[in-house]
């Protein structure tokens, strides 16, 4: 009786309080955040982007996709604005965690590029994702990152290596996982 109260303390909504299993419903998502920065740069590196970023995809490492799309400023200023949709469909890089967004309410990923070619960006990427496999529900993610500027040739932009800083939380009913990382 006793083993079966303490087994049922910890339940809610199908799920059990674990500090691993909050970090591993964010480190399965943790490359697609790089991946999705990096879409952002491609799309705003094309060469007939206008004010729209054309959708930018790239595969997870076991199976699914991840699209960026959006908008960024316009104009021949140096400093330039994007606001992004990030829609994961069937996404996962460990084949243990799948993840996907929902059609009407994408993460966003903004980001404010500064001095370009060779100045900052800043941007946070915001929104839930579901899990399924072996988590479950919902992780949100409420992230912020920098990185160093440096031309990349041909007229394009690209992130400084070592230079991007990630941090947030990303909460589940596992818990809030703490996200402090440099690439």
């Amino acid at each position: 009786m006793f083993v079966s109260a303490l087994a049922l303390s910890g339940c809610g909504n199908g799920s059990v309080h674990s500090d691993a299993d909050a970090q591993r419903a964010y480190l399965g998502l943790d490359a697609s955040i790089d991946k999705a920065i990096q879409l952002g740069f491609d799309g705003f590196n094309s060469p007939s982007t206008g004010a729209n970023i054309m959708a930018q995809t790239a595969n997870g490492t076991l199976h699914g996709t991840l699209t960026v799309t959006g908008q960024v400023d316009q104009g021949s200023s140096n400093n330039k604005n994007m606001t992004l949709n990030t829609n994961y469909v069937a996404y996962s890089d460990d084949g243990k965690v799948t993840y996907d967004a929902t059609a009407g309410s994408l993460p966003v990923l903004a980001m404010s590029l500064k001095g370009i070619p060779t100045g900052t960006v800043t941007g946070s990427l915001t929104g839930t994702l579901t899990m399924s496999g072996e988590l479950k529900n919902t992780v949100v993610l409420a992230l912020s990152f920098s990185a160093t500027l440096q031309s990349g040739g041909n007229s394009t932009v690209v992130r400084a290596p070592g230079t991007t800083h990630i941090t947030g939380t990303a909460t589940s009913d596992y818990g809030v996982y703490t996200i402090d990382v440099t690439r």
